[in-house]
């Protein structure tokens, strides 16, 4: 029950019990207990055009909360999410030099502890979550090894659980961002996705094969960026003779076409719909027929019925998302493509995917997991 009104939003009773097949006695007991343990909220429902009492409304409460971390080369962003899948508070702590995994734990439990005192005072964390651009061991939250934050081998879920005193999961990025776009974003519902996040440490990618999250053998699944370039214009070729496909189609050159210093996926965004500069057209024109063919390869080998671009691939694309179908569909075994959507989450896709896994514990085992966030009334870092 806590699941369905976590990812669908706020129910009636009257449609818990039948989306859940379960009768309206069981309904009640479990809302009760549900609110004991301050899960869920309940109001008066709104007249459904039936006779009688409106059935009430269950919702999950947003005071109930996920801190949501995604390091990258240029910044880390921290969020702390509800239950109500709302970010209530956000913090982005631009880096000029890339940061450790002692650095990110010290900066993750100096912001908790800000936010304690403040934004969260009376909400109850219940876990941090970590999107990483890397290869991540999720069962341990070890990082083997993210080459563009130089991290090999680093315990970051260790770091960050001593160093805050909340449970800690750590996993890749593009992963996260494919489970979030899968389970309430443009993918919702779909069970066979590709998902490709654009950064500013390059391009990942996260799979959905048959209403799953695939990670591989190793969890590289989906790493689309390291993959060759394909060029069909010999011209269109600017890193060197063996460019991987996050070399050529890249935020970096796109930022410094515009001129800019940084900038977020909304300005990014926001700077290339305005732009009229034929340079940064033409870049633009370039990394996308890149992206289409690079998007095309993965559609013959997996044959997804969406395909979800995130990040400046959504800033690259979003423009004129029919024209870039049309381009992948030329380089298809079957002549067509599937659909190609932007991912709906925006900038929050990562960090709504990284505050899932952390809320899994939760809405695993309500009873056992608040227990003891009911019982530590301080819980400072250790």
């Amino acid at each position: 029950m806590l699941v369905a009104v976590h990812r669908g939003g706020p129910l009636s009773r009257a449609a818990l019990t039948a989306e859940l097949g379960l009768n309206r006695s069981t309904i009640g007991a479990l809302t009760a207990e549900l609110s004991r343990l301050g899960l869920v909220a309940e109001t008066a429902g709104a007249a459904e055009g039936r006779i009688g009492r409106p059935s009430p409304m269950v919702a999950a409460r947003p005071d109930v909360i996920a801190i949501a971390v995604n390091p990258e080369v240029d910044a880390v962003t921290i969020a702390a999410v509800g239950l109500d899948r709302r970010v209530h508070a956000r913090r982005r702590e631009i880096t000029t030099t890339l940061i450790s995994p002692e650095g990110l734990a010290e900066l993750v439990a100096a912001t908790i502890a800000g936010w304690r005192g403040d934004e969260l005072a009376a909400a109850s964390v219940v876990g941090v979550g970590i999107a990483v651009p890397g290869l991540v061991q999720p069962a341990d939250g070890l990082v083997v090894h993210a080459p563009h934050l130089r991290w090999t081998d680093a315990p970051v879920a260790d770091l960050v659980a001593a160093a805050t005193g909340v449970p800690t999961t750590v996993g890749n990025d593009a992963s996260y961002g494919a489970l979030a776009e899968h389970l309430f974003g443009s993918a919702r519902g779909v069970d066979d996705v590709i998902y490709l996040n654009g950064g500013a440490s390059g391009i990942g990618g996260g799979l959905v094969v048959g209403g799953v999250l695939a990670g591989g053998a190793r969890g590289l699944a989906g790493e689309f960026g390291h993959n060759p370039a394909v060029f069909e214009d010999a011209a269109d070729r600017r890193a060197g003779e063996r460019a991987a496909l996050e070399d050529d189609v890249n935020q970096h050159r796109l930022v410094t076409a515009l001129g800019l210093p940084g900038a977020t996926d909304a300005e990014l965004r926001t700077a290339l719909n305005e732009t009229a500069n034929p340079a940064v057209v033409d870049e633009v024109r370039r990394q996308r027929r890149i992206l289409a063919a690079a998007v095309a390869g993965a559609v013959n080998i997996l044959d997804p019925a969406v395909v979800v671009l995130g990040g400046f691939l959504a800033a690259l694309v979003e423009t004129d998302v029919d024209e870039f179908a049309v381009a992948v569909a030329r380089r298809t075994i079957a002549g067509s493509a599937p659909m190609v959507r932007i991912a709906e989450l925006g900038d929050d896709r990562l960090l709504v995917g990284a505050a899932e896994t952390a809320f899994a514990a939760l809405l695993a085992d309500p009873v056992g997991t608040m227990a003891p966030v009911a019982s530590t009334t301080d819980p400072t870092p250790a």
